[in-house]
């Protein structure tokens, strides 16, 4: 233990070296990775559609190639599952990440092995590296990191195999002898797709594992915790892993969970760190201890792009690279990757907070979605359901939103303020037809109502008629510009809505 700490101990200030360096010279490693990713990516179909051998520079770069978004790389993205190859990327791409999409229910985001050596196991050695720089006598190496991660499927195509899944379990399962060392559980319930059978077996082999870090989404991690204390009849996890020191996480907000998880750890000196990572790509890392600001990681196969938030739905945006960033304003991230991507909406919104170096928080997303509990529900999701309710029932709605509400330590649910023009037939069959909906639209939805687990079924709050508007009419919001915002991700503007309705 004592020579893998002294080697852990050389490479971590070999890599922080390599960090000093991008943080010094941000704008020259970008443009370093722009003409590389072109380079690489040359003599693909999409490189020689878009002429990428006549790139010389940034302009160029934006003139040649159209911002893009999952519909438009969906054909290049389908024919590489089912075999084809060197269309958006030169190496062979038989991975692909699963995630819900703006317009169908899942999007499927190549993995090149470039990809996952570059991007994520360079952001799973970094956040590491953060946290030991941070914290010197750490003792992270002498117990595992508990890591909460879905699951993949393989994909039969006639003669191809590929395979599919959430990235998390397409990470665990390619990941590097040092890294595969130090993580649990084992690798065959770690892959489960049986959730509840996964929670169980997890629960049950890490009762008693020397546990000294955790990675995962909040949600999830609290229904496991949970198990794990029943199984050792205890309300402290202190008693079941004394040598915890910190949880790794991302994916939602975890400013609703941060109080209970500081009950649960009892632990003063537990340390918690933000992590920016995605299907798409792995972008930030809270390097900071005493600072919610993530370091825009600008060395793992990713060229960026911003577009200001007021250009979103402009027919020509203006576009920026790095260099062209101002503080303080919001903007949706374009990235280029090396796994094929190229000038792909993320959906994301950022504001930079520091340009030297370059920090940031994540403002929201470029469309209305609730992901409190990492189920990622997006408007047209909500208004596809409410359709499908309305249909099946014979209603007819004036206007509704939604905002999460939390119903215990880990579960919650969606609240739906609704005004019916014309009510339902049967409010029960309304309410199961919108829920069965949302579940075939949405994977992520889907996975967080899975028993109950996370969030429980819709709850419906019906308003008189004349609700919306006369709220609307109250807070001078009246006119064609104001809308009632459909999604929300937290109660500030249904409270409202419920307390004005009360009044």
């Amino acid at each position: 233990m004592a020579i893998l700490n002294s080697i852990a101990s050389w490479l971590m200030k070999k890599r922080m070296h390599q960090i000093e360096l991008f943080m010094k010279y941000p704008h020259d490693v970008q443009n370093e990775w722009m003409h590389n990713l072109i380079d690489l990516a040359k003599d693909t179909e999409f490189g020689k559609t878009h002429q990428f051998k006549d790139i010389k520079n940034y302009e160029q770069f934006k003139q040649h190639i159209p911002v893009q978004d999952y519909e438009s790389l969906k054909p290049y993205i389908e024919r590489t599952r089912r075999g084809e190859q060197n269309l958006l990327w030169h190496s062979d791409i038989k991975w692909f990440a699963k995630s819900s999409g703006t317009t169908d229910k899942s999007k499927y985001i190549p993995v090149s092995k470039e990809f996952l050596n570059g991007c994520h196991y360079n952001g799973g050695r970094d956040m590491i590296t953060f946290h030991c720089i941070n914290n010197p006598d750490t003792k992270l190496f002498t117990g595992k990191n508990l890591a909460l991660g879905g699951s993949f499927k393989k994909d039969d195509f006639g003669d191809y195999q590929s395979y599919h899944g959430d990235v998390s379990a397409i990470i665990i399962q390619n990941l590097p002898m040092w890294a595969e060392y130090f993580r649990a559980p084992d690798v065959q319930i770690a892959l489960m797709e049986n959730w509840e059978d996964k929670l169980e077996k997890m629960a049950i082999s890490m009762a008693n594992e020397n546990v000294t870090s955790l990675a995962g989404v909040p949600s999830w991690m609290l229904v496991l915790i949970k198990r794990i204390l029943e199984l050792k009849q205890t309300d402290n996890l202190k008693d079941v892993w004394p040598n915890l020191e910190i949880y790794f996480h991302g994916g939602v907000s975890f400013a609703p969970y941060q109080e209970l998880f500081q009950a649960l750890f009892n632990q003063p000196h537990m340390a918690y760190m933000q992590l920016y990572s995605a299907s798409e790509g792995f972008f930030g890392i809270q390097d900071e201890r005493k600072s919610d600001e993530m370091l825009l990681m600008l060395d793992y196969g990713i060229f960026y792009e911003f577009m200001p938030v007021s250009e979103l739905h402009k027919s020509t945006p203006l576009i920026y690279n790095l260099s062209e960033v101002e503080k303080d304003k919001d903007y949706a991230v374009l990235i280029s990757t090396n796994a094929g991507l190229w000038r792909y909406q993320v959906g994301d919104t950022i504001r930079f907070t520091n340009l030297n170096p370059y920090r940031f928080v994540v403002t929201g997303r470029t469309k209305q979605y609730i992901n409190v509990f990492g189920e990622e529900l997006m408007i047209h999701n909500a208004e596809s359901a409410i359709k499908k309710a309305c249909e099946k029932t014979h209603a007819h709605i004036v206007d509704f939103t939604v905002a999460p509400v939390f119903m215990s330590q880990n579960t919650g649910a969606h609240e739906w303020v609704i005004e019916f023009e014309q009510i339902p037939e049967s409010m029960d069959r309304f309410k199961k037809t919108l829920d069965e909906v949302l579940k075939q639209l949405n994977s992520d939805y889907e996975a967080k109502r899975f028993n109950d687990y996370i969030l429980q079924p819709p709850i419906i709050q019906v308003m008189p008629k004349g609700t919306f508007y006369n709220w609307l009419k109250v807070n001078n919001k009246l006119g064609g510009q104001f809308k009632v915002p459909r999604l929300n991700n937290d109660r500030k503007i249904i409270d409202d809505i419920l307390s004005f309705c009360n009044n």
